[in-house]
């Protein structure tokens, strides 16, 4: 099989991508403690990535201090010419960047593509947004013994961040941890997961090579067990994190003192309407339900149908969903590439079992090739089976039929998790009912949960985290305000 550019993706798989080591104060370390990262799909060998250990962190953190001295003081014109730069870095390696992703995650060349031009636009809002943290003017002569005197408030870097990156985004989330940092004045720490560390290595040659201070970005792989201070030390002064939310919280309890930002898991439920666009709807679920087979924590997984449409969709869903060609993410063809490990796919095995054993229907799909699960779709779900209330993380997605709207409603919502839903309606009044009683971070109307462009805020309630990203929200959580009171007094207007 070869590319349309005549290239082989088996000899793609012949290269190792590397040296690769943790990147401190502008250079790349060899520490001796290597771990091997491995292709999702077939098991070959991607890299071998020298492994952070105590000393590394401990380095990376006081650069990250030092750093901030002039990070601090960049004008906000500089930082902004910065991010255009590592934008246009990062799309001028766009076709080797999307290989490292496709190798490394086992995402789809295609899909992968995407999420590189997506961090691209990542950056692109970074510097746009750069030269919009502004403040305000705030009058205080509201009372009796305050005349003359306003305050002037503005936003000021909160100092060294730490960013904790899973492996489904390895690029994207990245820089979403990465672009609002720079873009606020703050050094960052990078612990990438180490099933993908590879593409967080190629982002940080990108921010040095775009002037970036050396000391202002560190990517340091390491074990669970050395990555402590990048949650407890002082003199880190800022947590952003993505990933489980049993992780998540725990590390919440102990960051201390600093501010944390969370994003965690998902469910997301979406409700096709009687009035919606069926044709459409089918297309969006396929999408949103089985795109990098389905690790996205915004993932479509429960799908609600009212009754008078819904052989109809199914009819129109299930062609889509069994035209998705599942195999090598590095054939061009290919829309549903490998779950991350076998560990991963034998869970979704086991709640597949759990599920059928249960009554469950598999409509499509329910087979399995290595790490390959095909496209599954699922009927005769029931709330309590764990493919409907835990986060599956794969392609498998759940259909329900419903005759009363509030009761959907009511079922998607019906979740420990709240980062967002989708709603095709054309009804303005159920639009509004939605809004208002599904609690989630976004309610996507028209299309499924499972979209996101990078400016909007995002971000959930409940056992989905806390805080927002999307760039201009993320620069909001990664400064603190500062007031200035200043008191014009009686006499200083009497000497004039």
């Amino acid at each position: 099989m070869t590319t349309p550019n005549g290239t082989s993706p088996i000899k793609h798989r012949d290269t190792q991508l590397g040296p690769i080591g943790p990147v401190i104060g502008g250079r790349t370390i060899t520490t001796g403690q290597v771990e091997e990262v491995f292709d999702p799909y077939d098991g070959s060998l991607v890299a071998v990535v020298n492994l952070a250990g105590p000393a590394e962190i401990e380095a990376s953190i006081a650069t990250a201090v030092a750093a901030f001295d002039e990070t601090r003081r960049m004008p906000a014109w500089q930082r902004s010419d910065c991010l255009e730069k590592v934008s246009a870095g990062i799309a001028a390696r766009r076709e080797e960047l999307a290989l490292v992703i496709a190798r490394e995650a086992g995402k789809p060349l295609k899909t992968a593509r995407v999420e590189v031009d997506r961090a691209a636009f990542t950056f692109k809002v970074a510097a746009e947004e750069t030269r919009r943290i502004y403040g305000e003017i705030v009058p205080l002569d509201w009372l009796p013994g305050t005349e003359g005197r306003t305050a002037l408030v503005r936003r000021e870097p909160r100092g060294p961040v730490s960013g904790i990156t899973p492996f489904n985004f390895p690029l994207n989330l990245v820089s979403h941890k990465v672009a609002p940092s720079m873009a606020a004045g703050n050094p960052i720490v990078i612990k990438p997961s180490n099933q993908t560390p590879v593409s967080a290595y190629r982002l940080a040659e990108i921010v040095l090579e775009a002037g970036w201070p050396a000391g202002g970005i560190a990517v340091v792989p390491c074990d669970v067990r050395h990555a402590a201070p990048l949650v407890e030390d002082e003199r880190i002064k800022f947590l952003t994190f993505t990933g489980s939310p049993q992780v998540g919280w725990s590390l919440k309890a102990k960051a201390g003192m600093k501010p944390v930002t969370l994003e965690l898991g998902g469910n997301a439920g979406t409700i096709i309407h009687k009035d919606a666009d069926i044709a459409y709807a089918a297309e969006r679920v396929t999408w949103g339900g089985f795109s990098y087979a389905g690790q996205s924590c915004i993932s479509v997984q429960r799908v609600y149908i009212h009754s008078a449409v819904y052989d109809e969709f199914i009819e129109a869903l299930l062609p889509k969903v069994m035209a998705l060609r599942s195999g090598d993410p590095l054939a061009e063809a290919t829309d549903v590439g490998p779950i991350i490990n076998a560990v991963q796919a034998a869970r979704i095995g086991d709640w597949l079992r759990e599920a059928m054993d249960a009554g469950a229907q598999v409509l499509a799909g329910g087979k399995r090739e290595g790490n390959v699960w095909e496209p599954t779709v699922l009927a005769s779900v029931n709330e309590e089976m764990r493919v409907s209330c835990q986060e599956v993380f794969g392609p498998v997605i759940s259909l329900y039929r419903y005759d009363d709207v509030q009761q959907a409603m009511a079922a998607v919502d019906r979740s420990d998790y709240g980062l967002q839903a989708g709603l095709f309606t054309n009804d303005w009044g159920l639009i509004e009912d939605a809004y208002n009683q599904i609690s989630v971070g976004g309610l996507i109307v028209n299309d499924v949960s499972a979209f996101r462009v990078d400016h909007m805020p995002y971000g959930g309630v409940r056992q989905s985290g806390i805080g927002r990203e999307g760039v201009r929200y993320a620069i909001e959580e990664m400064t603190e305000m500062k007031l200035l009171m200043l008191h014009r007094p009686p006499s200083a207007v009497a000497a004039r």
